[in-house]
């Protein structure tokens, strides 16, 4: 049994988390399903907007499904975010990230 269905089995119980979301889009992403891991992670900064990680994984998930302008802005909102709980590298990170995008 893949891990994606694992996550998934745990998610229709009802054990939904940001972090269960965040795992769910990171294993989507491993697996080469952007569309799915982004769907996950949008839910995951949803549940918890003050998640840097899933921020960051979200910017991830919408620059490879080739969604550019979401990506930006997932990844400047994650910046905001990761600044304000002093999240320094996440924020570097996505700043880098960011200036990819931008080119």
């Amino acid at each position: 049994m893949a891990i994606t269905d694992n996550l998934e089995a745990m998610l229709a119980r009802g054990q939904d988390s940001a972090l269960l979301r965040y795992s769910l889009g990171g294993e989507y992403l491993k697996i080469n399903q952007p569309d799915k891991a982004a769907e996950h992670l949008r839910q995951a900064v949803e549940n918890d907007p003050k998640y840097s990680a899933a921020w960051k994984l979200l910017g991830k998930a919408l620059a490879e499904a080739g969604q550019k302008n979401e990506a930006i802005k997932a990844y400047e909102d994650g910046i905001k975010v990761a600044e304000e709980k002093g999240d320094k590298q996440a924020a570097r990170e996505m700043g880098v990230f960011l200036k990819r995008l931008q080119k």
